[in-house]
């Protein structure tokens, strides 16, 4: 209970720490959202104009900083994120939730089964260190991690989508297609999937087999992997039960981590195939300068990584008691 509770108030200090930073930096930019929408409108501001805008993002240029600090906390604490200037005048959080499944569904599928593959290659690879496995699969997939996700997704788009006319080339689904909840938009979803989150894929389950091959290195080579072997209990138990259990632990965090930003989206990704995730919004309201987007899509991603990472602790605290021993 102690080791949990340390690591609750980790994560609120953590959480009220994000919220302070997230408050204070738009703040410290010239101007505000009012201003930058005006600014889009070349010529004189009308001042009626101006402050009608200010009361709809919520903006008091006459509150103390201290009282504005406050009423932020509690407009997050209750969803009120703030009205979108790329979206005028629709509120942030449905803006959010409009690309959150894509993003959702797309890299943390991918992710999860980067993670899935990679371990369990790795694993193998350097239970039979020295074999055909191990011996080609490492060298091969981390040269193709190294290259970039949007180089590779370019080079899909050419040879999958122009060259063969296997899947379609951009967005989520078809023009042509209502987006309504049947089997027909459900597949034409996944068809437009299919390359994306291949591009992830591959680029990434390259550094969870090299990881996972050297954190097993190092394991197999302990005293109780030893000892499993001489009682002559079975190698896939001994690889799996034994072996692979430690070995995993170091890339829980990793993991975790991982999980976190996949609320972010693929920014690359998205972009090259023009896929309406998070990471695709993100780079619009960057472009647009719409801060109550980019603000709350910040705090979203911060509050993600914090909480993945809060369960991947918790995760090795169940998995290896040692870590929680000594608290």
């Amino acid at each position: 209970m102690r080791y949990l509770a340390r690591r609750i108030g980790f994560l609120l200090v953590a959480l009220w720490a994000a919220l302070t930073v997230n408050f204070f930096i738009p703040r410290l930019m010239p101007g505000n959202p009012a201003e930058a929408m005006m600014a889009r409108f070349h010529g004189h501001v009308n001042p009626s104009a101006m402050h009608a805008l200010e009361v709809a993002f919520g903006i008091n240029t006459h509150e103390s900083l201290v009282t504005a600090y406050w009423q932020y906390l509690g407009d997050t604490l209750q969803g009120n994120l703030g009205v979108s200037l790329l979206n005028f005048p629709l509120p942030v959080s449905t803006v959010i939730m409009r690309a959150l499944p894509w993003s959702l569904g797309l890299v943390g599928v991918s992710t999860i089964l980067g993670f899935v593959i990679g371990t369990a290659l790795g694993a193998v690879a350097a239970w039979r260190r020295g074999g055909l496995l191990d011996s080609v699969m490492p060298p091969v997939f981390v040269v193709i991690s190294a290259f970039p996700y949007f180089w590779i997704g370019l080079l899909s788009i050419w040879f999958f989508a122009l060259t063969l006319g296997w899947f379609p080339l951009l967005g989520g689904y078809s023009e042509t297609v209502t987006p309504t909840f049947t089997w027909s938009f459900i597949l034409d979803i996944l068809d437009h999937a299919v390359l994306p989150s291949f591009t992830i894929l591959i680029t990434s389950i390259g550094g969870w087999i090299l990881t996972m091959r050297n954190n097993m290195i190092t394991v197999v080579a302990e005293d109780y992997v030893k000892m499993a072997r001489a009682k002559g209990l079975k190698p896939r138990r001994i690889l799996w039960q034994y072996a692979g259990r430690n070995a995993l632990l170091p890339n829980l965090t990793g993991f975790a981590m991982s999980l976190g930003f996949v609320i972010s989206g693929a920014i690359l990704v998205e972009y090259v195939f023009n896929y309406p995730g998070i990471g695709f919004m993100l780079l619009q309201a960057v472009e647009s300068e719409d801060y109550p987007l980019m603000q709350a899509l910040f705090l979203l991603i911060t509050l993600a990584v914090l909480i993945a990472i809060f369960l991947a602790d918790i995760a090795t605290a169940l998995l290896d008691p040692r870590t929680r021993s000594n608290v």
